[in-house]
């Protein structure tokens, strides 16, 4: 937990959930130039600002329940399904959106992971998987925040997407 111990829950936190604001701004700002007016993009960055706000740890740390993770899952599912509905009603993607999908998958199974193992198993001893899971949503969400304000296909999620799509359709016609 060494990231948590240097930043600390609240300035870490609070340091994802500017980035994203800063995305949502930065997106503002594009479309008010009518250079991506047609896409998901701004709502997509309007959709994450808001969710990353509500699940804040300040938010989260006033709440009754104690059971964290779990609300986290249930907040990025609850995102996931926001930015399926706008991609259904727009109809037009920009490549973050499959960014922002992916990254909060991930980070949904990281987070019932973890609450599986501290509130089910109710293991208390620091193992690999809390490391694993520390490095591997902050990393997400910078990954998301930079997807957001690029808005290319910086990692080659796409082509890698596109290249698995048609190993798939190559072995179902032999």
């Amino acid at each position: 937990m060494l990231l948590t111990e240097f930043f600390g829950f609240f300035s870490l936190s609070a340091f994802i959930m500017w980035g994203f604001l800063m995305a949502f701004f930065f997106n503002i700002f594009v479309y008010t130039l009518d250079v991506k007016r047609k896409t998901t993009l701004l709502l997509s960055s309007f959709i994450m600002m808001v969710s990353y706000t509500i699940s804040d740890y300040f938010f989260t740390w006033l709440s009754i329940k104690v059971k964290i993770y779990l609300d986290w899952a249930i907040y990025d599912i609850m995102t996931i399904t926001a930015l399926l509905g706008v991609c259904f009603i727009i109809k037009k993607t920009t490549p973050s959106f499959l960014y922002l999908i992916i990254g909060l998958t991930i980070n949904s199974i990281f987070f019932l992971l973890m609450y599986i193992d501290m509130y089910i198993n109710n293991n208390q001893e620091h193992w690999i998987l809390w490391d694993l899971y520390i490095y591997t949503v902050n990393s997400i969400d910078l990954i998301m925040i930079i997807a957001l304000i690029v808005d290319r296909d910086f990692l080659g999620l796409h082509t890698l997407k596109s290249k698995l799509i048609s190993l798939f359709k190559t072995t179902e016609l032999n």
